[in-house]
């Protein structure tokens, strides 16, 4: 991903934009360092975590409730706290 497209992708999700897709937020998640975790036993739901951070938990779903973007906005913007 370019520098350009990663600050549009940060920009959105800062913003609570409601067009953000499961994708562009799990996409956004791994990048700051978590690693997803597939659903087991049938469920839409992915784990995303991150060693000293709270696990994040996603449906795959369009569009995302702005519950969700709201708890990925919160890691990205802690990991930016940290990166400086």
């Amino acid at each position: 991903m370019a520098v350009g497209q990663w600050d549009k992708l940060i920009a959105d999700i800062l913003t609570l934009n409601p067009n953000l897709r499961f994708e562009e937020l799990s996409k956004a998640l791994r990048r700051v360092g978590y690693t997803m975790h597939q659903p087991k036993g049938g469920s839409s739901h992915y784990t995303f975590r991150k060693p000293g951070c709270m696990p994040v938990t996603l449906p795959k779903q369009s569009p995302m409730n702005k519950a969700y973007i709201e708890l990925v906005a919160e890691a990205v913007q802690q990991y930016l706290d940290e990166e400086g």
